[in-house]
């Protein structure tokens, strides 16, 4: 498997006969401007006093990026039968999470960096109090967004923001966090293969995985979905999540900062435990070929809307950035 993505080029399938065929570049930008506008729609504006921390919020957070979570979410919805308009407000507080987790993973407590989405991080630009409180507002400020009203059974939200709660807890993406600092520096220890193997698995399904799969959720819950599409959603949602962050590990190795938007080559220099410092690259690529196989098998069973998952599914794995 190449990891060159090429033109994007029109997705279809029997789904979206009948419809109009989007390219999924232009789905994703159109998306990607719904969240955008929602983004700036909701979050307090930079004068809100305390002005300095809602600076940093919206420095953090409206300095671009793919807004992946969201768009998995609009697209869930979307393959689920749902209305989006009215939930792009509860789907644009994945982003506000997302950057949440960016701004403390970048502190020099953790991965110390000082470039993320091609300019300065928050602590370099306000400092480090300013940082954390800024990344500490976006995930309360987002839950908040998650409990906005909203015209569906109460039993569907509050299902909702439990998905997402559980997602990013001690045991989702802060346990995998906390397990991907233990684990610097570990192929240098005793422990043997198979057990470097599974706490690799578990960082990966964990830091980076369970919000992915916790959006396509969402998507689903609030869209309307049957207990069977949530079942396809959560496979495909844990499918295409492990893919991304292999993927990651990839451009780490392949490719530049000015490419990437954040410092290159961090993992080997920090020793992190990645997949291809511990199976190496060929296998690495094999893995993700496996995963979009098992994430499009997935996408194709939740299956009443017209679906741009398959698309974005390939458009995680054959990404440059």
């Amino acid at each position: 498997m190449t990891f060159d993505q090429g033109p994007l080029v029109a997705y279809n399938s029997a789904r979206m006969t009948g419809i109009a065929v989007q390219t999924l570049e232009s789905y994703l930008a159109d998306k990607r401007a719904l969240v955008d506008r929602a983004l700036d729609d909701f979050l307090p504006p930079a004068e809100t006093p305390p002005s300095v921390i809602h600076e940093a919020m919206r420095y953090t957070v409206m300095a671009g990026g793919k807004r992946i979570r969201p768009i998995l979410a609009v697209a869930a919805a979307e393959a689920c039968g749902g209305v989006v308009e009215p939930l792009l407000r509860h789907f644009a507080a994945l982003e506000l999470i997302h950057t949440y987790s960016l701004v403390h993973d970048d502190l020099p407590a953790l991965d110390n960096d000082d470039l993320r989405r091609g300019r300065k991080t928050a602590h370099v630009v306000y400092g480090e109090a300013m940082a954390i409180l800024a990344g500490d507002a976006l995930l309360t400020e987002a839950f908040s967004w998650l409990a906005a009203p909203v015209p569906l059974d109460p039993r569907r939200q509050l299902l909702a923001i439990k998905t997402v709660a559980i997602a990013v807890d001690s045991k989702g993406m802060i346990g995998g966090q906390v397990a991907d600092i233990e684990s610097e520096r570990s192929q240098g220890r005793s422990d043997d293969r198979a057990k470097l193997a599974a706490r690799l698995e578990f960082i990966h399904r964990n830091k980076t995985g369970r919000l992915l799969t916790a959006s396509v959720l969402l998507g689903g819950i609030l869209g309307g979905a049957s207990d069977a599409q949530l079942d396809a959603l959560r496979e495909y949602g844990e499918a295409a999540g492990l893919a991304f962050q292999i993927v990651d590990d990839l451009l780490d190795l392949e490719e530049t900062a000015e490419t990437l938007g954040k410092t290159a080559g961090k993992d080997l220099a920090q020793g992190k435990l990645t997949y291809p410092s511990l199976h190496g690259v060929d296998a690495a690529r094999e893995q993700v070929a496996a995963l979009l196989e098992m994430a499009r098998a997935a996408a194709d069973r939740v299956g009443s809307g017209p679906s741009h998952l398959v698309a974005i599914a390939d458009f995680i794995c054959r990404r440059r950035s």
